[in-house]
């Protein structure tokens, strides 16, 4: 029994559009890799995949494909993630490596079908693991951020993530209202593409929108100006060419987008219970993801809708730290998964 343990672990996987992250049970998140995979079209071969692969976007030969096998946080390509996922678990040091994965719980959006958390399940079987458990991503990252979700009261957490944006009022165990939208990260990137292209006439790659936004980008004024020279090619002459692209223009670039999200969270709000909403304002609003380091989100939320706004510890990792959570403890939190344990499946 005890040898069977160490050489078989329980894991936790936060599949995200962005990234992914791998919790591995007795030793905390042990991978945090790009959801990327580079393909060689002439052999079928993946060439790389996270933080390599990432690096080879927009600037591959014409055999290489650059694929994110993940779009708003459903499977867009299902061998490709199965093949991902593998790659990740063996460089954990499972499967093939110093042991074997048991059981997995893995983070979802709050909006799948059946049919795409199925999808998801089967990926992490085919990848390594023997048995699949899903979890919303909102009680993930409740549970991650230490939130009190089993008490009566209102917990209500934003999560931006890379394509999925949660939204979720969450009291006793469950999720009382959910929104989940399609504009998050890589939206925001497609944005600062976009006013590039029409304001600047200068072609630029998703790498260097992203370096816009973490860099200058923000969602209300500073209190210092901020610019950051970008290059790219020139629409008219097809050269290259150099601008300075300052904090206002990526602020102009994204602020329909941070509409959008800030309506959905309006929107959320008055269709939750009047009771929760009430422990709202006493608890306040908490925000993670990726999305939750654009400067000023918590100041812009808290201005617009009234209520205190916190971001979380290390909000890049919560999703994968409340997964990971359930992963240790199956059977104290076997209650939150989607397909809820059975007696047998919770002895080993």
């Amino acid at each position: 029994m005890k040898l069977f343990d160490y050489f078989s672990k329980n894991i936790a996987i936060d599949l995200g559009t962005a990234n992914s992250l791998i919790y591995l049970s007795g030793r905390g998140i042990v991978i945090n890799e790009p959801s990327i995979a580079a393909v060689n079209n002439k052999t079928g071969q993946i060439v790389a995949i996270g933080e390599e692969a990432k690096k080879m976007i927009g600037r591959t030969p014409l055999h290489i494909t650059v694929i994110r096998p993940l779009i708003n946080g459903v499977i867009s390509d299902f061998e490709m993630t199965q093949e991902m996922l593998r790659s990740l678990l063996k460089k954990a040091g499972g499967s093939s490596g110093f042991f074997n994965y048991n059981k997995a719980v893995i983070g979802v959006p709050s909006n799948l079908t059946e049919v795409e958390r199925k999808s998801v399940e089967d990926a992490v079987i085919g990848a390594g693991a023997s048995k699949a458990f899903v979890i919303e991503e909102p009680l993930a990252a409740a549970l991650g951020a230490r939130m009190p979700i089993d008490e009566p009261t209102s917990n209500l957490i934003i999560d931006i993530g890379g394509g999925t944006t949660e939204i979720a009022v969450i009291s006793m165990g469950g999720i009382v209202n959910a929104k989940s939208i399609k504009v998050a990260g890589d939206k925001l990137n497609d944005d600062i593409m976009k006013f590039i292209r029409d304001e600047f006439r200068l072609a630029i790659g998703e790498p260097t929108a992203e370096e816009l936004k973490i860099n200058i980008g923000s969602v209300l004024p500073l209190d210092q100006k901020m610019d950051l020279p970008i290059r790219g090619r020139d629409m008219a002459t097809g050269l290259p060419r150099e601008v300075v692209v300052k904090d206002a223009q990526v602020r102009a670039a994204i602020s329909k987008s941070i509409k959008t999200i800030i309506d959905s969270l309006k929107e959320t709000i008055e269709t939750t219970p009047p009771e929760l909403v009430g422990d709202v304002l006493k608890r306040g609003i908490y925000i993670c993801g990726g999305g939750s380091l654009l400067k000023g989100i918590n100041k812009l939320i808290e201005r617009e809708v009234m209520v205190t706004t916190t971001i979380v510890d290390d909000p890049l990792t919560c999703v994968a730290r409340g997964a990971g959570m359930i992963a240790e403890n199956l059977e104290k939190y076997s209650y939150l998964v989607n397909n809820p344990l059975r007696p047998k499946d919770i002895k080993i």
